[in-house]
């Protein structure tokens, strides 16, 4: 579709343009997969689509709009008011606490994707590494329809979204950064790669003592 529809009126999917969505993401983690990835990471485009990630993560966490709505792309202090009273508006409309009632009323195409991104590739054995806010909340959706799914989960960083900390906090999530980011498209996950790959490369090199030939004495 062109978009999302309008919450605040109307749930933002139907229910077919949700499996649409989740079925996109899977379908990236199999392509990854079958091209021989070893990592995954998502990311994600949008407009407004802070404000999604807000309403999502609201209903989910039973918090409400002013803890968690964000200057986004760069909005001022009324504008950001705005934005919560439109997730509050929202919310008494379509709040839910199962994970894909609320990714279908109030959530992003992308956000969806990414959902099922991270799902399918907890199943194929591919570990994720999560970008942020947005990408997040899609983490928390996928987390509370899967549980076991955390485990393949790692977190890049810590944006400056004040509703990022919250999410992470609810993952019990440990991001690898946190340098006051504001970004998408996956930027901060491909920030934090190489500390993931310097940390695989010291497990997987680093000489015990007796290769080392240090005495235990």
């Amino acid at each position: 579709g062109p978009g999302t529809a309008n919450f605040v009126h109307e749930p933002a999917m139907s229910i077919e343009q949700l499996h649409d969505a989740l079925t996109a993401g899977r379908e990236a983690a199999e392509r990854a997969s079958i091209g021989g990835a070893r990592l995954f990471i998502g990311g994600e485009m949008g407009i407004g689509n802070t404000t999604s990630a807000a309403a999502v993560a609201c209903s989910l966490l039973g918090l409400p709009a002013a803890q968690l709505a964000g200057r986004g792309t760069g909005l001022d202090a009324a504008g950001v008011a705005r934005k919560a009273l439109t997730i509050e508006r929202g919310l008494a409309r379509h709040r839910a606490d199962r994970p894909l009632a609320a990714l279908q009323r109030l959530g992003g195409f992308e956000i969806a994707a990414l959902a099922g991104a991270y799902l399918r590739c907890a199943q194929l054995g591919v570990p994720a590494l999560v970008d942020g806010f947005i990408a997040t909340t899609a983490a928390l959706v996928a987390t509370r329809h899967q549980p076991d799914l955390a485990a393949w989960l790692f977190y890049a960083h810590r944006s400056a979204e004040p509703g990022h900390r919250r999410l992470l906090d609810a993952l019990d999530a440990q991001p690898l950064l946190d340098l006051d980011m504001r970004l998408g498209e996956g930027s901060g996950a491909a920030v934090a790669m190489p500390i993931l790959r310097a940390a695989a490369a010291l497990h997987a090199r680093m000489a015990t003592f007796a290769e080392a030939g240090v005495s235990q004495s």
